[in-house]
């Protein structure tokens, strides 16, 4: 059971999952870029969701399609120099993918706070989940096509 329900059965149209700490040295399609265990495991999860379209939240860049090309860098979100909502919802707005509906965030406090600074009404399957080891638990029964319906 995750924090918005049980939610098999489930497509959302838009799923934002975090970019994180680990990455590659040399520029890259964003795809390619994260390679840390907790991006990896919430990919992963992502895709077993089967969405309509998939982005990374990236602390530097702000939204980024997966064929986006990017330098590495190290910005953390919440710096002074990291992605703020209002910067977001000018990329969606942009975009126009402001009014998809459902949307999923897959992602720690922070990421899933900035997701719903476009999407107020995102679901987060990782809400209340605690630590990493307990997130990356719900991760992978996520990944098994378990624990998301509606």
């Amino acid at each position: 059971m995750t924090a918005d329900g049980d939610l098999d059965y489930f497509r959302p149209e838009l799923v934002v999952i975090p970019c994180g700490s680990g990455k590659l040295s040399q520029a890259a399609r964003a795809a390619d870029m994260y390679i840390g265990s907790y991006h990896r495991a919430c990919r992963k999860a992502a895709d077993a969701l089967q969405p309509d379209r998939m982005l990374i939240l990236s602390a530097r860049y702000g939204l980024l399609d997966l064929d986006d090309v990017i330098e590495p860098y190290d910005t953390p979100h919440g710096t002074t120099d990291a992605i703020t909502g209002h910067a977001l919802l000018e990329q969606a707005t942009a975009r126009d993918i402001v009014f998809l509906d459902p949307v999923v965030a897959l992602g720690g406090a922070r990421h899933v706070g900035l997701v719903r600074s476009i999407w107020p009404h995102a679901r987060a399957p990782l809400a209340g989940a605690g630590g990493m080891g307990h997130q990356m638990a719900r991760l992978a029964v996520m990944s098994r096509g378990r624990g998301m319906r509606t």
